[in-house]
């Protein structure tokens, strides 16, 4: 049997030197978390009519923070999400080019989001920010948006460097 051509997977690049295990030990940690909050939580509102007030603020937190570490992986695999329909009709070269001007763009992206998280992170310890539903200070959340975007933004570098090595 053999495979439709349109779902042919990306080509085969350099693996990163930087391990993606760490991203996947992050996701899978997430994920765990995210399931335990919330299976403890439905088993207290059926035995107690009440829940946990953390639950959803936590679930939250930790379903950002999965999402950033998939990216980041993504990125670090070659198997984030693109449009390949005329960029794999053009010939190699002019791909690469193509991915190498898409990879930097999606770099500057992450890098104003480094910025502007930077400063959200700033303001919310600087006026003592609470979040919403447990009171705890809120840059302890925020605090992960520039260091999981810079993640991201690095991993993304890996790929434009080895795209301009010819190795990806």
């Amino acid at each position: 049997m053999s495979e439709h051509p349109d779902l042919v997977k990306p080509a085969a690049a350099a693996p990163p030197r930087v391990p993606v295990k760490i991203e996947e030990f992050f996701a899978a940690l997430a994920m765990a978390l995210i399931c335990l909050i919330t299976f403890a939580n439905v088993l207290v509102r059926y035995f107690t009519d009440e829940s946990f007030a953390f639950t959803e603020e936590f679930s939250v937190f930790l379903m950002v923070v999965l999402t950033f570490v998939g990216a980041a992986a993504a990125f670090a695999k070659n198997s984030h999400i693109r449009m390949t329909f005329v960029v794999d009709k053009l010939p190699p070269r002019v791909g690469r080019r193509i991915e190498i001007g898409v990879m930097a763009a999606a770099a500057v992206l992450f890098g104003i989001i480094v910025w502007y998280g930077i400063r959200l992170f700033q303001d919310d310890w600087k006026f003592d920010t609470t979040s919403p539903g447990i009171g705890i200070p809120q840059w302890l959340y925020t605090i992960w948006l520039p260091v999981l975007a810079a993640v991201i933004a690095l991993r993304i570098a890996g790929r434009i460097a080895r795209l301009l090595r010819g190795k990806g």
